[in-house]
């Protein structure tokens, strides 16, 4: 028997904003659905976001969750979480956020409050007209876990983000491992690979120890000289890689305290779509990975 706190199973019993949102037409709205997991592999949840066009606000949010108690409690809760967010404010929702909203979920069931992050970016990101893989390339690289088709760059991603020292702790995460188990030992070995590749100050190329600085950012502060290292890193590993396959690119300009300026280049600085690459593809990555507090804006 799961040990759920009140919250999870208020939120089970009596779930809030079940259903669907209808597109009605309605001037000056839009409805945003974003979709994540499988039946056939045992969860499943469709988002939808009721989005006013001119604020970027979130009217209303519903849900439609094939799934368990944790499933069903973790949908619910994101839904009243990001009623009355604005889109950007709604991205930085994590995983954590949902799971403490709830009081707290058993580790085993931690997966339901990843699925929950995923769809809320689903539905912002197609709402927004972009590919997810703008976000996080997730669906790409090696196939490590063929049971619930899980990739290494999403087992990297879930690694980092909370902070995962072993293989059991991933199958919680986003269920790799929990299978036939074929996977474990190459979990161990991404597990290992990351915490070589983020903690060790040799593979600094700043000066300072940046990789460390990725998993522990977040808990205590930076020098100017850290974040701008951060930063750099940031974009030059994550961010251009992903603008230079679409034909564009970025530059770091300058960091004056939270205010990070670049400059869009290639098809980045003509697109119609820029302002969302710099709050998506850049600012969210960068409040994600070095501060919350920082805002991107074009030079």
């Amino acid at each position: 028997m799961w040990d759920y706190t009140d919250k999870v199973l208020e939120l089970f019993y009596d779930p809030k904003n079940q259903g669907e949102i209808e597109e009605t037409g309605e001037a000056g709205v839009k409805v945003a659905t974003g979709e994540i997991g499988s039946i056939a592999c045992g969860d499943a949840l469709r988002l939808h976001l009721k989005v006013e066009v001119e604020s970027d606000k979130i009217l209303d949010a519903r849900f439609q969750t094939f799934g368990c108690t944790s499933a069903i409690a973790s949908s619910s809760a994101l839904t009243e979480m990001v009623k009355g967010l604005t889109l950007d404010e709604a991205l930085k929702v994590s995983n954590k956020d949902i799971a403490d909203y709830l009081g707290g979920l058993p580790e085993a069931k931690m997966h339901c409050s990843v699925m929950g992050q995923e769809a809320l970016e689903a539905a912002i990101y197609n709402y927004r007209g972009i590919p997810l893989a703008t976000h996080d390339d997730d669906d790409e690289g090696a196939l490590i876990c063929s049971c619930f088709g899980i990739s290494e760059s999403k087992i990297r991603r879930v690694i980092l983000e909370n902070h995962l020292t072993d293989a059991e702790q991933v199958t919680n995460y986003v269920k790799a491992g929990g299978g036939c188990g074929s996977c474990l030992a190459k979990i161990d070995d991404i597990i290992r690979s990351v915490q070589q590749e983020y903690a060790s100050p040799a593979l600094n190329n700043y000066g300072v120890q940046v990789a460390t600085e990725i998993v522990t950012s977040k808990e205590r502060a930076l020098t100017n000289v850290q974040k701008i290292a951060l930063i750099q890193k940031v974009l030059d590993e994550e961010v251009r890689p992903v603008l230079i396959a679409d034909g564009g690119d970025v530059e770091l300009y300058d960091v004056e305290g939270d205010r990070v300026k670049v400059v869009l280049q290639g098809a980045c600085g003509s697109c119609s779509s820029s302002t969302a690459t710099l709050k998506i593809a850049i600012e969210a990555r960068l409040q994600d990975r070095v501060s919350k507090s920082l805002v991107v804006e074009a030079v």
